[in-house]
């Protein structure tokens, strides 16, 4: 029986090697694959940079699209459903990685900027698999957190969630985990607009690290000259892998679509493409993993509770896993390298990989770091 062909983005981390014994691979940079490269493809292992569409797809022989990524408004589903193409995404891949993110985020904005989260709010609009885990990371810290999302609200019931204009004027630090939506009930294209600037408290945190164009950039530009908002943190932008260099010198961290890209979220990404594929085909690797993810240097973090305040203390165990101002510092040094920043991604693990050695410890600070997923023998 001939083997099928499956063409597969070139940056999928993990993914060389695990279906060559039962398919023709063909890998290719995500941007660059074109309706030619597909002529003679049964699938498709992709990322959010090849838009899967009529112009790609009309004529070819794929069958099945697999995403290894959390997102899927790169493919257009009406047209893949119209023509009989099966998709699939990998959501809540890297759930755990943007989390990673936003507590890193967080402790910088304590350490830095010398708030004291325990006195904040953090609102959370967008509570699916990421949402959760960032309320539940914003409450370790001892965050009072307000929750947004009409979805679920409408299919679960209001409560525990609040109405968008109760959460901006309420919430000290507002963070986006919306999917990309155009138009319709749930319509999140620019959501981020001039009337989102005027109700949001005055002097709060915006941190986008959702989809680009859930914020209207210009409009945003012309808050932070307002002050409408005191720190903004984007990993994702409107034009992106451009972007806009006056936008970049205003905000206060800026990174390159990278908060899922902790190794942990790209695996399990690629293992559910891969198991998707094989289901599809009946390849026999519904249960395959990756078995080869490296490990950090050290895993075994030493931290002084007697050195320094509780908000040090965290951020320096939790830098020693991920510090976020590294990846602004290479985005602002070569803003024009975006797509070599993504694809060329240092390795970075979760906590759940390290444990601390506390001296001089307490309760509060232990609690703090084993509900942020660290093992505190």
């Amino acid at each position: 029986m001939e083997k099928i062909c499956i063409v597969a983005d070139d940056k999928i981390p993990f993914l060389s090697g695990a279906l060559e014994k039962v398919a023709r691979m063909k890998y290719l940079p995500g941007s660059q694959i074109t309706r030619k490269d597909l002529m003679d493809a049964d699938a498709l292992i992709t990322r959010t940079r090849t838009r899967c569409d009529s112009n790609l797809l009309e004529g070819t022989g794929v069958r099945f699209i697999a995403s290894a990524t959390i997102g899927y408004d790169h493919i257009d589903t009406g047209y893949c459903d119209s023509k009989g193409i099966r998709w699939t995404n990998a959501p809540g891949c890297n759930s755990s990685s943007v989390r990673q993110y936003l507590v890193s985020v967080l402790l910088f904005l304590a350490v830095q900027r010398k708030i004291d989260l325990k006195k904040k709010t953090l609102g959370v609009i967008g509570v699916g698999n990421v949402g959760r885990k960032v309320a539940a990371a914003g409450e370790a810290l001892g965050m009072r957190v307000l929750l947004n999302d009409p979805p679920r609200a409408r299919e679960e019931g209001n409560r525990g969630f609040v109405e968008l204009d109760e959460l901006l004027a309420g919430a000290d630090i507002l963070t986006l985990h919306v999917p990309l939506n155009r138009g319709g009930t749930d319509n999140t294209l620019h959501l981020v607009d001039e009337a989102f600037a005027g109700r949001v408290k005055k002097g709060a945190v915006l941190i986008n690290s959702s989809r680009g164009a859930v914020v209207h950039e210009k409009v945003l530009t012309e808050a932070i000259t307002r002050n409408n908002f005191s720190d903004v943190i984007l990993d994702v932008f409107e034009s992106e892998p451009g972007v806009d260099p006056a936008l970049l010198r205003s905000i206060t961290l800026g990174t390159p679509h990278i908060a899922g890209y902790s190794l942990d979220g790209k695996a399990n990404g690629t293992t559910m493409a891969v198991r998707a594929v094989s289901r599809f085909f009946g390849l026999g690797l519904d249960d395959w993993a990756p078995s080869d993810i490296p490990l950090p240097g050290q895993q075994e973090i030493s931290v002084d509770g007697a050195a320094g305040s509780l908000y040090n203390n965290l951020w320096e165990a939790y830098s020693k896993t991920y510090d976020v101002t590294s990846d602004d510092r290479r985005l602002r040094s070569n803003p024009d390298a975006f797509e070599q920043l993504r694809g060329n991604y240092p390795l970075r693990r979760e906590p759940p990989l390290y444990s601390i050695r506390l001296s001089h410890g307490n309760r509060e600070i232990t609690s703090i770091l084993e509900k942020l997923g660290f093992s505190v023998p």
